[in-house]
């Protein structure tokens, strides 16, 4: 059974995902990686031909190593709420 925190998780993806207007780099990034810590914690993966966009994913990722999966998935939530409004 799905938590409240995932279904608003995941209803905060489904709209940051359908947003027609363009969102900072440096907020999309934070998104990014607050995602891939909610859905995938500390198992941090590189290409191995990385290029500075997928560096840059990369490090904001790395940048969260150790922060719980449910604070990623508040986080993720609240800084879309500040997007979206």
């Amino acid at each position: 059974m799905e938590s409240d925190l995932d279904k608003e998780f995941n209803e905060a993806f489904v709209k940051i995902s359908k947003l027609r207007k363009a969102i900072a780099t440096d907020i999309m990034l934070k998104l990014y990686a607050y995602n891939k810590q909610a859905n995938f914690g500390n198992n941090l993966s590189a290409n191995s031909e990385l290029d500075v966009r997928n560096a840059f994913k990369l490090n904001a990722w790395m940048q969260l190593k150790g922060m719980n999966s449910e604070e990623a998935k508040q986080k993720y939530i609240n800084l879309a709420k500040t997007v979206l409004h």
